[in-house]
């Protein structure tokens, strides 16, 4: 019994005693609420007028490209130039054999004057035709008496007669014939200059200041009419083709129907070529409506090539450009009015490209000139968060 009050009364005390440490314990310190603040880049900004720009991604074409073929079936004698090589107007390209062209030239001029000896021919077995027929009248017409009279035979009568028919007959053959001279002197007149032609065409010429394309024979090489030799085209006059979206064809069409001249940039193996949009095409589908635009110095830049360019859309007024880090939720941007975000929202135009720089073009009403806007992408940004502007990225500290 005595050990159990000893152990109450051990608790007792111990109770008691931190009863008392706890009551004389010192009092904390009170908790200050302190607001944090976040550090932010901020610019003064300005409407300004600039052109928007498109990035592209097209193929070089050449819509002059010629396909220089062969006129005849004939062989390749000699092959003077080679792929990618500039050519001067009047340059020969390719050589046929002689050899497979004469004898077809050879046999349009003897076709030719055998048409001629032939036309004279007529003109005088004509006569002699015209005095066959008149004595064949007049042996029939005498016949004609004689049988009257009854000194003729019937059998006699009829031969003459058919002597007559038969003359008549050759007769209208022959100036059938010579009423056909005309149309068969020019059908041979033609098949002439059209050897002549292929003749002429056995050296290949440039016909204008031309770079070459692809050589696609050899010397030795039999080719048939019409197969492809080479293909040649202006280097002056190479077209970027390429894809725009459809929303923006109609603006861009505006812009060229009223004159307006819309440059561009093409990239193409760490060169910068300058380009200006040549035309718009009449259809579209769903990836786009094609543009073609001419490249003015593309001497460099092989037909085939992909290639990137950035595109000048009309001009527009009245806009701010901003880092894409400005935008919040695409729509909305931020300005630093005393100390604290304020938001507003904006109408996207568009971009423009300066070298590896983009940046946003936008309208917004309801700024306040003197206000920065914040340049610094916040996630958490908000109406009435405090912030603090200063040089380089986010970052938060605990106000005191």
């Amino acid at each position: 019994m005595h050990r159990r009050l000893a152990a109450v009364g051990i608790i007792v005390l111990a109770m008691v005693g931190f009863g008392i440490l706890k009551a004389t314990r010192p009092a904390p310190p009170p908790v200050e609420v302190r607001e944090r603040i976040w550090r932010v880049a901020a610019q003064p900004v300005q409407p300004v007028s600039a052109r928007p720009t498109l990035t592209l991604y097209g193929r070089i074409e050449a819509p002059d490209r010629v396909r220089a073929a062969a006129p005849v079936s004939a062989r390749v004698l000699e092959v003077r130039v080679r792929d990618g090589e500039p050519v001067a107007a009047g340059t020969v390209l390719v050589r046929l054999d002689p050899r497979d062209l004469q004898p077809r030239l050879a046999l349009a001029r003897a076709d030719l004057e055998r048409e001629l000896i032939r036309q004279r021919a007529d003109r005088l077995a004509i006569e002699q035709e015209r005095t066959l027929l008149a004595l064949a009248e007049a042996k029939v017409a005498r016949f004609e008496r004689l049988k009257d009279k009854g000194f003729s035979a019937e059998s006699a009568w009829d031969q003459a007669r058919e002597e007559l028919a038969r003359a008549r007959l050759t007769l209208a053959q022959r100036e059938q014939a010579i009423r056909e001279h005309p149309a068969r002197l020019a059908q041979l007149q033609a098949k002439l200059a059209e050897a002549e032609r292929d003749a002429e065409r056995g050296e290949i010429r440039a016909a204008f200041d031309a770079r070459i394309g692809a050589v696609q024979v050899a010397a030795g090489d039999q080719v048939q009419a019409g197969a492809a030799l080479l293909t040649l085209y202006p280097a002056d006059a190479l077209f970027l083709r390429a894809r725009v979206p459809a929303i923006y064809a109609e603006e861009l069409r505006g812009a060229l129907a009223a004159g307006e001249t819309l440059g561009a940039t093409a990239e193409f193996g760490g060169s910068l070529l300058p380009a200006r949009l040549e035309r718009i095409a009449g259809e579209a589908d769903a990836r786009g409506v094609e543009v073609l635009l001419r490249l003015d110095e593309a001497a460099a830049v092989p037909v085939g090539a992909f290639v990137n360019a950035v595109l000048e859309r009309p001009l527009v007024h009245g806009v701010l450009s901003l880092p894409w880090a400005a935008l919040h939720g695409g729509e909305r941007i931020y300005q630093v009015r005393d100390g604290r975000l304020v938001g507003v929202r904006v109408h996207r135009v568009g971009e423009r490209r300066d070298g590896e720089q983009v940046r946003a073009l936008v309208r917004a009403e309801g700024l306040v000139p003197e206000a920065p806007v914040m340049i610094t992408h916040l996630p958490n940004a908000l109406d009435g968060l405090a912030v603090e502007v200063v040089e380089g990225s986010a970052e938060m500290r605990v106000a005191p």
